[in-house]
């Protein structure tokens, strides 16, 4: 794998270590080390971000010392079009990690990681390529941890671990928790592809069988069943004419009640 290296123990997530008091975006840093040749398995984390982002260009909320804001600079052998569910294996690996510590987590595709009082961690995958290759995917993930109160346009749609636990956790705590699962999980899916993430993730989302609402742009929204993923990583919906739409971009909410389990 181009730009591989590995840690004194055989890892490879962490073999370059950047931790920062502050900065716009983890991903910003992550992708500027990237052109400077920085390798596989490159870890940035901050304290706090003036400019984190989420999906579809959303600000994510990055207080400073409240939460885990992280970017993993990978170098993956693949063409482009298999990179988008890498956000997927970043997923599952929060998603385990929230459980361990207590948390009720579920995946809500393509990028969410919720639990019954809102969002509580996200993931924004980004890439370089030249031509059909990548040349980097930075894998950004927030988790909201600490926060007691949010702001007013997030009230009622974002939560934290220590809402969700009734505890205080340190930040440091949740960061050890993950970066393992990140290692594990990224490197599953770099190695068997989608098929070698998609039981985890189906499990995690319980999204099958969901029905729900898919805005894909343009004016265009459908409803039907969620049937599982596509190969690609994709949503294989089937609408209410009994055809099945292949959904790689787009909204998605549940609309009759939370996903089944």
């Amino acid at each position: 794998m181009a730009g591989a290296a590995a840690r004194p123990d055989g890892g490879w997530l962490g073999v370059l270590r950047v931790e920062l008091s502050d900065c716009g975006s983890t991903s910003d840093v992550a992708m500027a080390l990237a052109g400077a040749g920085a390798p596989h398995g490159t870890v940035v984390i901050a304290r706090a971000q003036r400019q984190g982002r989420g999906r579809l260009g959303r600000r994510w909320y990055s207080p400073p010392g409240e939460s885990l804001y992280l970017s993993l600079l990978l170098r993956p052998a693949l063409p482009a079009a298999a990179i988008p569910p890498i956000t997927l294996a970043a997923g599952v690996a929060v998603a385990e990690a929230a459980a361990e510590l207590g948390a009720a987590p579920r995946l809500k595709w393509p990028n969410d990681v919720l639990t019954a009082g809102g969002k509580l961690a996200g993931v924004l995958t980004e890439t370089t390529s030249r031509g059909d290759r990548v040349e980097a995917a930075v894998v950004g993930v927030g988790v909201n941890v600490r926060t007691a109160e949010f702001p007013p346009e997030l009230r009622g749609v974002a939560t934290s671990l220590a809402r969700e636990l009734g505890r205080p956790i340190e930040v440091a705590e949740v960061e050890d928790g993950i970066l393992p699962r990140l290692e594990f999980w990224l490197g599953r899916f770099l190695a068997g592809g989608v098929d070698a993430i998609a039981p985890a993730w189906t499990r995690w989302s319980g999204m099958a069988g969901a029905r729900v609402r898919v805005d894909l742009g343009g004016g265009r929204v459908i409803e039907g069943t969620v049937r599982g993923l596509a190969p690609d990583g994709g949503l294989d919906v089937e609408d209410d004419r009994g055809h099945h739409v292949h959904v790689v971009a787009g909204e998605v909410a549940v609309v009759d009640g939370a996903a089944p389990a």
